[in-house]
């Protein structure tokens, strides 16, 4: 009842941290990733009624270095369910959640987030 409100609350936003289940098969195949919440139904349609799903994780870009970012477009290299409505994201943003809602919400376009080289 809860996910049929908030499809109604125009005016605010709201944030949701669940944790992100990988599934597997019985021959430990992997399946895919699902949002542990509450109840059977709220993890399959909560990604019909958000805006912007998004994965914070630690990133292989090609350099054997991990890097902490947001993965926000779905389909994506790791596998991630993602999705941005905004369309205002890159596949990969800064682990920044402040600027990442100031880039969603502010209409000036940016640059892609690239990840720096520290040797």
């Amino acid at each position: 009842m809860w996910l049929h409100q908030l499809q109604h609350v125009r005016e605010k936003n709201v944030i949701f941290v669940v944790i992100l289940e990988r599934v597997t098969d019985d021959f430990n195949r992997f399946v895919e990733y699902r949002f542990q919440l509450e109840g059977a139904k709220v993890p399959r349609e909560i990604g019909a009624v958000v805006d912007e799903v998004l994965v914070m994780d630690f990133l292989d870009f090609g350099d054997h270095k991990l890097t902490r970012s947001f993965v926000c477009k779905s389909p994506n290299a790791w596998g991630f369910p993602a999705k941005d409505r905004s369309g205002k994201l890159d596949e990969t943003e800064p682990p920044h959640l402040g600027r990442l809602l100031t880039k969603i919400l502010n209409r000036e376009p940016r640059a892609p987030f690239l990840p720096s080289k520290q040797g």
